[in-house]
């Protein structure tokens, strides 16, 4: 009779596989987040190790070998950490889109600032309009583009502003 619980070498094998990519995720993290990853010292040596090679061959071996030491570590820990590093990461990306789109409808449409009004009830209509008249006659002009900059600020502070908000919420 065989035993049904062992896994099956593919399942074996898909694993190995897994753990040593979440290795090359570990090796590839700057120093801050390694630190911030509770593990073995004996993984985080094998990573310090292969941050440190240069050698593509030699490099390739290391992270072998920290998919052979991850086997021994429950990678649950891990993967959480550094897939909430990557929704925290995707989240900012999405908002600094957000904002640059709001600010190139500032510039190109008129009634974009009350769409944007609406939105954000605690912005500074006024400063916005002398902001958005601003640079567009800077880049009409060539000019520097300092107040384009100084919108992107202050819709910057205005949005993060709302989220932070709606987070306490």
């Amino acid at each position: 009779m065989q035993d049904t619980t062992r896994a099956s070498k593919t399942q074996r094998k898909q694993e190995m596989t897994e753990l040593q990519a979440l290795g090359e995720r570990i090796v590839s993290l700057n120093e801050g987040q390694i630190a911030a990853i509770e593990m073995p010292e004996f993984l985080r040596d094998a990573v310090m190790e292969a941050r440190r090679i240069k050698g593509q061959e030699s490099r390739r071996r290391q992270k072998q070998y920290i998919g052979r030491l991850m086997r021994d570590v429950d990678p649950a820990p891990i993967r959480e950490k550094i897939s909430q590093w990557d929704g925290q990461s995707i989240t900012n990306v999405a908002l600094e889109h957000s904002i640059i789109r709001w600010r190139e409808r500032l510039l190109e449409d008129e009634a974009a600032l009350t769409g944007f009004a609406r939105q954000y009830p605690g912005a500074d209509i006024r400063q916005l309009r002398l902001l958005i008249r601003n640079a567009n006659a800077e880049r009409a002009a060539g000019k520097p583009p300092r107040s384009f900059r100084e919108l992107f600020r202050l819709v910057h502070e205005t949005v993060t502003g709302a989220a932070a908000a709606e987070k306490q919420e």
